[in-house]
């Protein structure tokens, strides 16, 4: 009998060369992108790319995404690798496919708006280092955040490609903001500043198979530019969704080689290339080495990163993803974020109160940065909000958006959120309606200038200007100033090997080798007991090998005022052992010592950018003064006074980013500023005493 699952994809006449299709169905490849950042934290290293970058520049891929969106972030803070380093080093393997990256238009790499100059430079130096495409987007689709990058980008004779972000308000397509009119009015506005092609973004997965085919349909009739669809595994919907659109003419793809597919990546390639072998959309890709690229992944690669995996759902598909609209790799990270707070329980409440929060901030579509901007805002309101007051810690970002430093909202904010988050606002509390960026100041200037003694380059000064704080610690690694902590170090197939080894012995109890030792004799204190295990029976033999057991009678206690005197006799116990010896007299529990407030710097985790320092100020007893505690885990990233400042209730003291967002801590009374426990760059537990006023 044959055994099906032997047989070899060359035995399938795979091999046979395809006559071309008329209209060939284009793919861009995410896997060394997007679809490590959706699967396992964008923690996919270089190292790990390039055993099979040759055999991905064979398949024939319209292009590779290979940068941008979270990876340059990630590259330098978790990973300790150079971001610019990585285009030039997969640039020697990839010979024939153009390199695909996911700007932010102004928001660049990062979570906010960047100086003029500063996103100038970064496409300048992107085209330089190897990039061809940048496929350009913006979370509010309001296009004056393109004004700047555009320019750059044609400038370098590379390829703009302009993004809608897909978003509705809706359980289909329609309603009163992101109907079809709204997306050609934005598909026209990008084929006017000049798009080489236009993406429809939908980054959560939300687009119906149906939807697709109306908007795909109406978009070719619109505008002449090809039509590229971008759409998320997660809902499970994609994959027909692909169908639809390629019956309507969409050009090309987005799919992800099938080790890094599904879950909240994307729909995997492979499926696609047999469904349209033989039609006039023949992709005329070669299954049998889309195989063969699988097999190493999933042999030499993906054994490093299962462990990052999240392995706490059997489904693959997520369907509260089409109620509450937030990107998967969003979801996760709030997941954790309320782990790490011992409010796990609350995530059902975060969920409820999201399209909530959305609609205050003026249904914005839910991308990177304004899906951490309404997420982590939420966890905020579900976690300090109470009956007296809503929105009680507002964070930087919010405030930034209710300004209008990110740019026009779909819909008009909510007046008393606004009003609330602009009161005391830096820049004013007179909302902005201009381009963004127009009212920001350079910054590359000031970056040279922090690094003078450290490095020259304009890359480095680039990504110090991104990250001033992440930044600057891996510049420090990179250039021998500091040592990396173990935890930046890449895991090695036999590490894994070991870890898996590990686990094996442990579920067989094995794990702890104990040494054989003849067994003494039983002294004649030897006592036997009763053992049950649910309905097993077992009896134990205890023998004290100090001798014989020691009994001491229970002291007399004080008897309730409610009891007679005799119920608070208790017994001592009678038993056929030795003399009992008399008890010793019960010294009084000392009294506790007031404990000191935990320095913040104590609570710095192993590896974390504050482990290396220490605060040289000790956080006095809390009866010294007013400790402010970090409402949180985080990273210090900016702080306002020093030992001796006065300060009023109110004032913002210190700044805590969590999950990439930004939190302005307050003074909680007026005073002095006593101690200041925490430095720049540090790590901090929840509870953490970051300064003490007095």
């Amino acid at each position: 009998m044959t055994d099906h699952f032997s047989v070899k994809m060359t035995d399938l006449n795979f091999d046979k060369k395809r006559p071309p299709a008329e209209n060939p169905l284009k793919i861009e490849d995410l896997s060394l992108r997007d679809g490590h950042q959706s699967l396992f934290a964008t923690r996919g290293r270089t190292e790990d790319m390039i055993p099979v970058a040759e055999r991905m520049d064979e398949i024939g891929f319209w292009a590779v995404e290979v940068w941008g969106g979270a990876t340059f972030d990630t590259m330098h803070r978790f990973l300790n690798e150079d971001p610019w380093e990585r285009i030039r080093t997969l640039k020697r393997y990839f010979k024939k496919t153009p390199f695909s990256m996911l700007l932010r238009g102004q928001n660049l790499v990062g979570y906010r708006n960047y100086a003029d100059d500063v996103a100038k430079a970064f496409v300048e130096r992107s085209a330089e280092n190897g990039m061809d495409i940048f496929r350009t987007f913006d979370a509010l689709n309001d296009y004056r955040n393109f004004e700047t990058v555009v320019a750059a980008i044609k400038a370098c004779g590379k390829h703009f490609q302009g993004c809608i972000c897909y978003s509705m308000t809706e359980p289909r397509m329609g309603g009163d903001v992101y109907n079809l009119s709204y997306y050609l009015e934005k598909a026209r506005a990008l084929q006017d500043m000049g798009a080489d092609t236009i993406c429809i973004k939908d980054m959560a997965g939300l687009m119906a198979p149906y939807d697709a085919f109306e908007l795909i349909k109406a978009l070719k009739e619109t505008v002449s530019v090809p039509i590229h669809l971008h759409s998320h595994f997660t809902s499970g919907m994609s994959p027909i969704t692909h169908f639809k659109a390629v019956e309507a003419g969409v050009d090309i793809i987005d799919t992800c080689l099938s080790s890094y597919a599904y879950r909240t990546s994307h729909a995997a390639i492979e499926p696609m290339v047999m469904a349209l072998i033989g039609t006039n959309r023949d992709t005329g890709f070669d299954l049998p080495a889309l195989a063969e690229i699988n097999n190493i992944l999933e042999k030499d690669i993906l054994p490093k990163y299962k462990h990052l995996l999240d392995d706490s759902k059997v489904s693959i598909i997520d369907i509260n993803v089409l109620l509450h609209q937030t990107p998967g790799g969003m979801l996760s990270n709030l997941v954790n974020q309320l782990r790490e707070m011992d409010a796990l329980d609350k995530i059902h409440d975060v969920y409820e109160q999201l399209p909530k929060v959305r609609k205050d901030l003026g249904q914005i579509p839910l991308v990177t940065p304004t899906s951490q901007i309404v997420g982590i805002q939420t966890v905020n309101n579900v976690l300090f909000d109470d009956e007296t007051e809503k929105y009680k810690m507002i964070t930087s970002q919010v405030k930034d958006l209710c300004y209008g430093l990110y740019g026009k909202t779909p819909m008009p904010i909510d007046p008393e959120l606004q009003k609330k988050a602009l009161k005391g606002y830096e820049r004013g509390e007179t909302p902005f309606t201009g381009r963004p960026a127009a009212i920001l100041s350079p910054e590359l200037d000031k970056a040279r200038e922090d690094l003078k003694d450290i490095t020259t380059d304009i890359d480095d000064i680039i990504l110090y200007a991104l990250y001033p704080v992440t930044g600057k610690k891996f510049l420090m690694y990179k250039y021998g100033r500091e040592n990396p902590p173990d935890d930046l170090k890449p895991r090695t197939l036999e590490e894994v090997r070991r870890e898996q080894e590990l686990i094996k012995k442990a579920k067989a109890g094995q794990l702890v080798e104990k040494k054989k030792a003849a067994a003494p004799e039983k002294s004649e204190y030897a006592r036997s007991f009763n053992v049950f295990v649910e309905d097993e029976h077992f009896e134990v033999v205890v023998d004290e090998p100090d001798g014989p057991p020691m009994i001491y009678a229970v002291p007399q206690q004080t008897a309730p005022a409610r009891q007679p005197a005799a119920a608070a006799q208790p017994q001592s116990p009678v038993r056929k052992t030795p003399p009992v010896q008399a008890p010793k007299a019960l010294a009084p529990a000392p009294k506790s010592a007031p404990k000191a407030a935990p320095a913040a710097s104590a609570a710095v985790t192993p590896g974390s950018a504050g482990a290396a320092k220490k605060s040289e100020t000790k956080a006095p007893a809390d009866s010294q003064g007013t400790p402010l505690k970090a409402p949180m885990p985080g990273m210090i990233v900016r702080i306002d006074k020093k030992v001796g400042d006065t300060v009023k209730q109110g004032e913002p003291v210190v700044t805590l980013e969590a999950m990439k967002m930004e939190n302005a801590l307050s003074a909680p009374v007026s005073g002095t500023i006593l101690s200041i426990n925490c430095n720049v760059g540090d790590s901090v537990a929840k509870n953490a005493v970051l300064c003490v006023i007095g």
